[in-house]
Formats: C-alpha cells, structure tokens, sequence
C-alpha cells in the first residue's frame, strides 16, 4: 500500500504526476505481452492506475491517500464490462471508478456535524454582526469615535464569518473544487485569513483605544482613530503578504491550501496582539484602582465614564475568548485518539460564535443602545395618541425624549 511516507515530501501535483508515470509505464509494457480473452486496458483515472482487468470482473486498488475522508486501507474498484470497456456512469457517460467505498463514514458523520456547527456559529454571528452594525449606524446620537471602533470591529467579523460560509459551503464540501486546486479556492483563503488578522488587530486597537483614553486623557479621540484604522486594516497586509509568499516559494498549494502550511506566520501576530491586549487591559484596572484608592474628589475629577467601563468590562471579557482557539491549536490530539472529535466540537463551536459573542457585549448589553431602542420603541409606540392630545401635551412629551448624544454619556 502506498503511502505519504513513500512519495516523500512531493506535492500533491507531483503525486500525481509520479503515478501517472508510473501507469504509462504499464501501459507500455502491457501492449509488449499478447492476452488471451476480452480485456480492458490499464488506464489512470487521475488517481489511481487501473491495470488489465478480464472482462466481467472488477479491478481493485488501494484507496487514495492524500484525499481527506479516505481511508488508505480501503480498496476501490472499478468494472470491467463484458465488452471489454471500462463501465461508463449512465449521468456522464464517461468511465467511472468507484471511490464510495474508500470513505470512512463514521468519520465523514463526525465531519459533517462540525461543518454543521461552523455553518450554523458563523450564519448566527453574521446576522447579530449585521444587526449590529444597523443599530449603531441607524441612531445619530450613537456616533462617537468609541462606537466607531465598535463599528470597525462588527465589520471585520462580518466579513469574515461571510467568507467562512463561502468556504464551507464552496470548498470543503466539494472534493472536486478542492482536487482542482483552482485559482480561485486559492485566493479564498488568502482573503478569509487576512480578515481573520483583523478581528484579533481590531480587538487590539479596542484595547489600544480604552487604555489611552484613560492613561492620557488630553489626547484627541479622533486622530487616535485615524491611526488605529492602520493598525486594524492596514498592519495584516504584510503578514498574510508573507503567509502566501512562503506558501507558494515551497508549493504549499495542494488541496486549496487545506493542508495547514507555515501557519506559525499567522499565530505569532495574533498571540503578540492578545498578550499586547492583556497588557493595555491589566495596566487600566491598574489606573481603575489608583483612581479608587485616591479618595471621592480625585476619582470624581477624572472619573471614566460609565459605558467607556462597559466597553472595558467587554474588552476583558473577549479576551480569552478570542485567544481560545488558538490556544488550544497545540494541544490538538493526533488523528483517531478519542479525544479528537470532543477537541473539533469544542473548536468549531468557540471559533464560529466569537461574532455573536463580539455583538452581544458591544451591542446588545451596550446601555448605550438598549437606551436608544428604549426611546425610539415608546416613540413610536406613543406617537399615535400624541396626536389626540392638545398641542401643549405634546410639546411636553416631545421634550421628554430628546435622545442624549453619545458625547452625553461620556
């Protein structure tokens, strides 16, 4: 039985190549030995090299390797009519070879379901995302520079959980985009892992944008802003820029890029950015506490405000949640150990809802918001039996839901 072991390091194109090579060889050398009976030839798939077969019979081969889901030990096969011509399919009309029987379907159950589970964390997300990102850009007195970088954040998710469905729904799912290795698959994984990098660099910038407000308080919010717009979208271009460099300098191409390659490039930045985070994070309880323990009148001059510490109570949440995932990346347990489904679950379940989990403490616990949906739900609500009172009710009740301003609750 062939192995990886016994082609070595080659990629999966000069995989193939080599047995094809190997299948012309027999061809050639069946044609130098005369054969009794009707026959089909040695013929290659593009997998597998099928040899002479009588007809009326089957031709078996092991099971292809390098395909995810196979099982190597296994043997697919492949009839021989009697005739002497290789079974067409009846949808295609062209010749066919039996691969059913190579997958593993225990292990093809279990993939489904966390495929299930990504699928489902990442459709939920993207719509919290969504909501999201319409309530803090539907309500003027939510824009501040503070819900700006919220909004930056809600966006970066979206993007990327979007990409994640496309790859689940387009390339994982469909084994033959994933043999063709195409172009497009390619870039896919390019572009999802670059907004991957801006999720961890905008929780960063969150981090970065709490602890300065706090430490330096005379600084402007809005050029802090504009410099952590690099720091969210334009500081991963050079990574992920290095990540494909080295994929393709060592043709770690094969499959749409699902074998991981030089992954370490893309881990290092994102366990600085959250031990950067941590940082920034344990320096403001640091200043929280001086402020406490410095007496009523010092904490009252330079009090924070109160949804400035929600966010901050929100940052240290995300935290290690965010950092989960990857955390848990070198204690994954080797193919086929017991504990390697419960390890996809847990996987599956804390990467794919990191976008509910980022819209529900920015956003729906925001006391921000929840007041503004407050006000605008009895505005409309109340608005018809405003119209029956005399005009000085309603002038009365107009003046009791001026919306406050997000500078307001600063």
């Amino acid at each position: 039985m062939e192995t990886d072991q016994f082609y070595g390091n080659l990629s999966l194109f000069e995989i193939i190549q080599e047995r094809r090579q190997r299948c012309d060889e027999s061809i050639q050398n069946s044609t130098s030995i005369p054969l009794q009976g009707t026959h089909c030839p040695v013929t290659f798939d593009g997998w597998s090299c099928w040899p002479t077969t009588l007809a009326s019979t089957s031709a078996y081969v092991p099971c292809p390797f390098w395909i995810e889901g196979f099982d190597p030990k296994r043997s697919a096969h492949k009839d021989c009519d009697e005739n002497g011509t290789w079974f067409r399919h009846p949808s295609s009309n062209k010749p066919w070879s039996n691969y059913t029987t190579c997958v593993d379907t225990e292990d093809l159950n279990v993939r489904l379901q966390v495929i299930g589970i990504y699928e489902t964390g990442y459709l939920v997300s993207l719509v919290a995302l969504l909501i999201s990102l319409a309530t803090l850009s539907y309500f003027k007195a939510l824009r501040c520079p503070r819900n700006t970088m919220h909004k930056n954040l809600f966006t970066s998710f979206a993007v990327n959980n979007f990409l994640w469905l496309l790859w689940y729904r387009l390339i994982v799912t469909e084994p033959e985009v994933i043999n063709e290795n195409g172009v497009g698959c390619q870039v896919l994984h390019v572009v999802l892992h670059y907004f991957l990098l801006t999720n961890y660099f905008w929780m960063l910038a969150e981090g970065f944008y709490l602890h300065t407000l706090l430490v330096s308080a005379f600084i402007s919010e809005e050029r802090l802003v504009r410099w952590l717009y690099v720091l969210g979208w334009v500081t991963p271009i050079p990574i992920i820029f290095l990540y494909t460099v080295l994929r393709l300098y060592y043709q770690a191409t094969d499959q749409c890029w699902l074998v991981e390659g030089f992954m370490m490039v893309l881990i290092i930045p994102v366990s600085l950015s959250m031990a950067l985070n941590l940082v920034f994070l344990c320096n403001i309880v640091r200043v929280l506490l001086i402020k406490l323990r410095a007496g009523p009148t010092h904490l009252t001059e330079g009090r924070p405000s109160r949804t400035l510490l929600q966010a901050f109570r929100a940052t240290l949440l995300l935290l290690p949640l965010l950092g989960l995932h990857y955390l848990l990346t070198p204690f994954r347990p080797p193919k086929g150990h017991p504990l390697e489904v419960i390890y996809d679950i847990m996987s599956s379940a804390t990467a794919s809802f990191q976008g509910l989990c980022v819209a529900t403490l920015f956003c729906f616990c925001n006391g921000e918001v929840i007041a503004q949906v407050k006000r605008r739900w009895q505005f409309v609500v109340f608005r018809p039996r405003m119209n029956s009172y005399t005009a000085t009710t309603v002038s009365f009740v107009r003046s009791t839901v001026v919306p406050l301003t997000c500078e307001d609750n600063v």
